[in-house]
């Protein structure tokens, strides 16, 4: 359903209204990008024209809930890239611009924050300090950072805040939001909490806390900061240009700018969104526009990427720790990284069913969050909207980074669409065929 707006027609300025929801314009081409250079032939990764086609009008449908000012996507397929394409507006086209706003389209080379999505690079990174010998998953965060054992923290170990049971999944309450742009405060809220659990049995999503959690333990153990490990593990032996914790102030004005949209949210909907994060919805969608969030190094929820360098790194993941020739990492750190951690059960912060690593949020069988059949397949979510994952049987890498922040709304059926569709026309790999990290 198209909600462009027609001024004459005052129902669909109500409903645009109501939904909170973009100005679709007519012309969808005009707002397109497809970087051809990089995309293959579909017959020559085992896929269709046809398929392929059905793939990337599935992104056009999610455009048109007109809940997502820009869309970037990137798909690979036995590590040929088949998508790489972008559609909407950077800037400009947000529910409270008007026609006259200055309007910027969007390419496949727009960097986006990834929000929570950034929780599997910084994982992966964990899980590299342990393939090292730096640390163990096993030993107790406090091991490596004495304070951390206040209140009851002392026995809850790296490997839990990994899979979300490290029994401290809020921030405390009444915490200004602005306090997470420093670190060192953040760090003593959290030694100071109070576990809600400490034996690692409690699954509750950690929306922002663990990454603070986990970039302690690595600065402590390393003596690098966190933005400098991350350079030299993976940033630079795979080229990204952005793939940053935040970015640079001189690529501020071209970041995605992350709008709020879909209808207003009320209890519990909104009372879980600001227990998970610390902010009620008006809150978090001032916090992202603020330069000092997107300055600022908060490994659980601002690696700022694009969808082709998200995808490389699942890429990398797929090729069992490997881009280009280069080894970024062993094959075995990148099977612990996606080995589950329980079974599936209910998230009691999303209130959910979830199947964790300690690191990825998990598929299923016979239907999981990535897709039907989707039990090799690991990832994770940004924000609801933003979803980024490989699947070893379809051999696959995909990334779709979006720019609206809506938690409940019409567009949650074409997003579900989307997965099954990639799922549907990628088909899986035979034992034969298949070539990676389990194959």
């Amino acid at each position: 359903m198209c909600f462009e707006l027609v001024r004459k027609d005052p129902m669909k300025k109500v409903l645009k209204k109501v939904l909170n929801t973009i100005d679709v314009p007519s012309d969808l081409d005009s707002i397109i990008s497809i970087n051809h250079k990089s995309e293959v032939v579909p017959i020559s990764v085992d896929m269709t024209e046809k398929g392929v086609d059905e793939i990337w009008q599935s992104v056009l449908n999610l455009y048109k809930t007109g809940t997502q000012p820009a869309i970037t996507l990137c798909l690979r397929r036995k590590g040929e890239i088949i998508l790489n394409r972008s559609i909407g507006h950077v800037r400009g086209n947000g529910p409270l611009d008007t026609q006259y706003s200055p309007k910027t389209v969007a390419t496949p080379d727009t960097p986006v924050c990834l929000f929570s999505a950034s929780k599997a690079v910084t994982a992966l990174l964990i899980h590299m300090l342990a393939e090292d010998g730096s640390i163990s998953l096993l030993d107790p965060v406090s091991y490596y950072c004495p304070e951390f054992a206040q209140n009851g923290k002392k026995n809850i170990t790296i490997h839990q805040i990994l899979a979300h049971r490290g029994g401290i999944p809020g921030i405390p309450s009444n915490t200004p939001i602005e306090i997470l742009w420093g670190s060192d405060e953040t760090w003593r809220l959290l030694c100071e909490a109070k576990p809600i659990s400490a034996d690692g049995d409690h699954l509750a999503y950690h929306a922002i806390t663990g990454g603070y959690v986990l970039e302690r333990v690595l600065e402590t153990v390393t003596g690098q900061n966190i933005q400098e490990f991350l350079d030299d593990k993976i940033r630079k032996p795979m080229g990204m240009k952005y793939f940053t914790y935040g970015v640079e102030k001189k690529y501020l004005p071209i970041l995605a700018e992350n709008y709020m949209t879909g209808p207003k949210l009320g209890f519990p909907v909104s009372w879980a969104i600001k227990r998970a994060l610390g902010g009620d919805v008006e809150t978090i969608g001032q916090a992202v526009s603020d330069p000092r969030f997107q300055e600022a190094v908060i490994p659980a929820g601002n690696l700022v990427a694009t969808a082709e360098e998200i995808s490389r790194f699942f890429q990398m993941m797929r090729n069992a720790g490997e881009w280009n020739g280069k080894k970024i990492c062993d094959p075995l750190t990148i099977k612990r990284s996606v080995q589950e951690y329980g079974s599936l059960r209910i998230d009691k912060t999303m209130m959910m069913p979830m199947r964790y690593s300690a690191g990825m949020m998990l598929g299923g069988n016979p239907l999981g969050m990535w897709g039907p059949m989707s039990g090799s397949a690991y990832g994770h979510m940004g924000l609801m909207n933003k979803l980024c994952w490989a699947d070893e049987a379809r051999d696959i890498s995909c990334s779709l980074l979006t720019t609206g922040i809506s938690f409940i709304g019409h567009h949650i059926p074409s997003l579900v669409k989307f997965v099954n569709t990639v799922a549907k026309n990628c088909p899986r790999v035979t034992e034969k065929q298949k070539t990676g990290a389990f194959g």
